[in-house]
């Protein structure tokens, strides 16, 4: 989802600022299936050591992203003075746009799919964003960030 301010629909007002959260419907998948593997562990376990410990780190990766998505959701946010990111688990950082070198959209295919990432390359730092956590095509995003980086 992409929260906007500065613009009104049909004006010729520019982007101001912008943000990107996690799709919430992902992150109650995440904790879903976190939920969906303990249960296995605790009812399908039977005496099997390795299915329970398989289920149960399974429950506790899915279970920690989702956590993450809860605690963090916006994982980018760009206004006049720059962008703000996430990094690590919930980390804020915010990079000024003159540290910024480029910002692109990196695609690649193989085995018949294609996948996109944003690349926001802050010189000593690569920040890689897919469209899943932007909740937005990432095509749509870079050129929503040249265009409140022209601004600024």
């Amino acid at each position: 989802m992409q929260v906007r301010s500065g613009a009104t629909p049909g004006s010729d007002e520019p982007l101001t600022s912008a943000s990107w959260r996690v799709s919430r419907n992902l992150t109650v998948l995440k904790a879903a299936g976190a939920a969906v593997f303990l249960a296995a562990a605790v009812l399908f376990g039977g005496g099997d050591a390795t299915r329970v410990v398989v289920a149960v780190l399974a429950a506790l990766l899915l279970g920690v992203y989702a956590l993450r998505d809860v605690m963090a959701p916006v994982r980018l946010a760009a206004d006049p003075s720059g962008v703000t990111i996430v990094s690590g688990f919930a980390t804020r950082r915010t990079l000024p746009w003159s540290t910024i070198e480029r910002i692109r959209v990196d695609e690649r295919r193989r085995l018949g799919t294609r996948s996109q990432l944003l690349e926001i390359d802050a010189g000593e730092s690569l920040h890689l964003f897919s469209a899943y956590e932007l909740n937005a095509p990432v095509q749509a995003v870079a050129e929503t960030l040249e265009s409140i980086r022209s601004t600024a």
